[in-house]
C-alpha cells in the first residue's frame, strides 16, 4: 500500500525569468486555481490570528459556488488563535498537510498529523495553535450551518489514514472514498472526503449534480472534464466547482492521484 502524500504549498516567488502563462481558469461553472499562483503576493493575514497567513481559495461570488469558503493555511511555530472563527453561526472543517497542530474544541484537545482533521460545530467554542518547531500548513472550510430541528452536529476528530476508505462500485477498490464527516447523520450539512484513484483510474461519467465542491489536489496528476473542458491538474491545484458544472476526471498516475473534497450536502432547497 502506498504512504499517503500530502502537498505542502513552497510558496515564495518566481524568478523574473520565468514567463507569465500559467493553468489559472476562471468561468461561471469552474474555477482553477494552479499550484504556480498560489505565492507570497497573494497572502492574507486574518484578525484574530498570531504568527499566521493564508491564501483564500474560494469565497462566495456571483456566478460561482457560493456555500462555502476554504483557506489554506500557514502557521508559523507559536501562532494560531483563541477565537478562529469571529460568526457564531459558521460551522469548521480543519485538515493538516504539513507539520503540526493543536486543536481544541468545547475543552476537546488533540494532535493533527499530516492526515488529521477536525470539524468545529457553529457556536463552538475552539482554539488552534502550533507548538511544534515548524511552520504548518492545513485547510480551512467554512460554511454557514443550516440548522435542522431535533439534530445536532458534533464535534469530530481523526486522521484519514485511520479510516477504511470505501470503494466505488464495480471499480476493483481503484477508485475509493474515505470520509471524514459521519454520512448517515442528517445533522451535518456538509462532508469532506479524500477521494483516491489509482492510476489509470477514472470517473467514467459526466456528474451532473446539485452539490459544489471545493477540491484540492494532495497528491499526483489527473485530467479533469469540466463543461466540455479538459483540464489538466496535479498536486498543489485548486478547483471550485459550482452547482451542476458537469465533471469527471481520471489519474494520469505514475502515483495515485488524491484530493480533498467539499460538498454540501443534506439539506431542503429553499425557494
Amino acid at each position: 500500500m502506498n504512504t499517503p502524500h500530502y502537498y505542502a504549498n513552497p510558496a515564495g516567488l518566481p524568478p523574473q525569468t520565468d514567463l507569465l502563462t500559467d493553468r489559472a481558469i476562471v468561468t461561471e461553472a469552474y474555477t482553477v486555481i494552479p499550484r504556480g499562483v498560489l505565492r507570497d503576493i497573494v497572502t492574507s493575514v486574518l484578525p484574530g490570528w498570531a504568527g499566521t497567513r493564508c491564501w483564500v481559495l474560494n469565497r462566495p461570488v456571483p456566478g460561482g459556488a457560493s456555500t462555502f469558503a476554504q483557506y489554506l493555511m500557514e502557521v508559523d511555530p507559536g501562532g494560531g488563535a483563541e477565537r478562529p472563527e469571529e460568526q457564531p453561526t459558521v460551522q469548521g472543517f480543519i485538515f493538516t498537510v504539513r507539520g503540526e497542530l493543536s486543536v481544541t474544541i468545547d475543552g476537546d484537545q488533540r494532535q493533527l498529523l499530516p492526515g488529521g482533521f477536525a470539524y468545529a460545530p457553529a457556536g463552538a467554542r475552539w482554539t488552534v495553535r502550533n507548538d511544534g518547531d515548524a511552520p504548518a500548513q492545513f485547510h480551512w472550510i467554512r460554511k454557514a450551518y443550516q440548522p435542522l430541528e431535533d439534530h445536532s452536529a458534533k464535534p469530530v476528530f481523526g486522521n484519514e489514514q485511520d479510516i477504511e476508505p470505501v470503494p466505488m462500485p464495480d471499480t476493483q477498490n481503484r477508485w475509493r472514498t474515505t470520509r471524514m464527516l459521519p454520512v448517515d447523520d442528517l445533522a451535518y450539512d456538509m462532508h469532506v472526503n479524500v477521494v483516491t484513484f489509482e492510476p489509470g483510474a477514472s470517473i467514467p461519467f459526466a456528474e451532473t449534480h446539485v452539490m459544489e465542491h471545493g477540491l484540492y489536489v494532495l497528491e499526483g496528476k489527473g485530467v479533469y472534464r469540466l463543461n466540455s473542458d479538459w483540464v489538466e491538474v496535479q498536486e498543489g491545484d485548486y478547483l471550485s466547482l459550482r452547482a451542476f458544472c458537469p465533471q469527471a476526471c481520471y489519474a494520469g498516475g505514475p502515483s495515485n492521484f488524491r484530493y480533498l473534497l467539499y460538498k454540501d450536502v443534506n439539506r431542503q432547497i429553499m425557494l
